[in-house]
């Protein structure tokens, strides 16, 4: 299958295209600069120059391939609701190209929003004005293009995609402490969050796309929760930091824009997507992540 990946030279997109190409598929990666392009073609992909505002470049390349597993997205959270209006349009041009054909698209998404202090399952569907916010209307619309002859699928990741290299949220929650002076949680620190090994990810959106129904939803979710005060205590005790409780009140001021995310009690289970893909989650869990210490090593500027 000739596959075409947004998001290809990231973190997650590092980890799926050699996935991808290990079983006998031919990637096509979505490169905007040309240090983009050299680990795109190193990795032994094709390169397709564009953006994700560039909607010619995603039809385009969209247009050329057998399916489509689309991971990019602006990671810019100090102004999130441009950014997921920037993944709708992306996911619309792609979608428009691809109606009518019955060919696969693999959309990355997250938990936020979709189900708030229970364990959340794969047939939830957070509704419009959720605090998913406008990401919330891309994922709707990555499952309504199964009706217009679509085999769309969409993928919802833990809070925590880990391994070597991750620049998400728990590089960001070390950074903190260090700046701070103590490893803080949110109130009691009983908020759980899922997360999942990089490579046990990428096999997921490799099942996907191979195998997928259309209007499939998919968690991407090894560990189904963990408690945000272990991990806090992780950190505190690789770091020599006191850990602490901040008030709910005060996270936004202590954590910045990531207040909102660590505060949340988002568990998710797995078991349906197991069930229907098969897919077995096999690499370290999070915490045993860290304990390798690569998270806490200085990283170069």
């Amino acid at each position: 299958m000739r596959v075409f990946v947004t998001g290809a030279s990231g973190f997650i997109g590092s980890a799926v295209v050699p996935e991808l190409l290990r079983a006998g598929h031919q990637v096509v990666g979505l490169a905007r600069s040309d240090a983009s392009a050299e680990k795109v073609a190193a990795a032994g992909a094709e390169v397709h120059r564009g953006a994700l505002d560039d909607l010619d470049s995603l039809r385009a390349g969209a247009a050329a391939a057998d399916g489509v597993v689309h991971l990019a997205f602006i990671h810019d959270f100090a102004d999130f609701d441009d950014a997921a209006k920037t993944d709708l349009r992306a996911i619309e041009a792609i979608g428009g190209v691809l109606g009518g054909s019955g060919r696969p698209l693999v959309v990355a998404s997250g938990l936020i929003g979709v189900a708030q202090g229970r364990l959340a399952t794969e047939r939830d569907r957070p509704g419009p004005g959720s605090s998913a916010g406008p990401r919330d209307a891309g994922a709707r619309a990555v499952l309504e293009l199964a009706e217009r002859g679509v085999r769309s699928s969409l993928v919802r990741l833990g809070a925590s995609v880990h391994d070597e290299g991750d620049h998400g949220f728990v590089p960001r929650l070390i950074e903190i402490a260090r700046e701070k002076g103590v490893s803080g949680y949110v109130g009691d620190g009983s908020g759980r969050w899922p997360a999942v090994y990089r490579l046990d990810a990428a096999r997921l959106f490799r099942l996907a796309l191979e195998s997928a129904p259309a209007g499939s939803v998919l968690h991407g979710t090894a560990e189904e929760g963990l408690p945000i005060r272990t991990l806090a205590e992780v950190i505190g005790r690789h770091l020599d930091l006191p850990v602490t409780s901040v008030p709910a009140e005060e996270a936004d001021a202590h954590f910045g824009w990531l207040g909102r995310f660590f505060g949340a009690d988002i568990p998710a289970s797995n078991e349906l997507t197991r069930e229907l893909l098969g897919w077995q989650p096999t690499g370290p869990g999070l915490i045993e992540d860290l304990e390798g210490g690569h998270y806490f090593r200085t990283r170069a500027v």
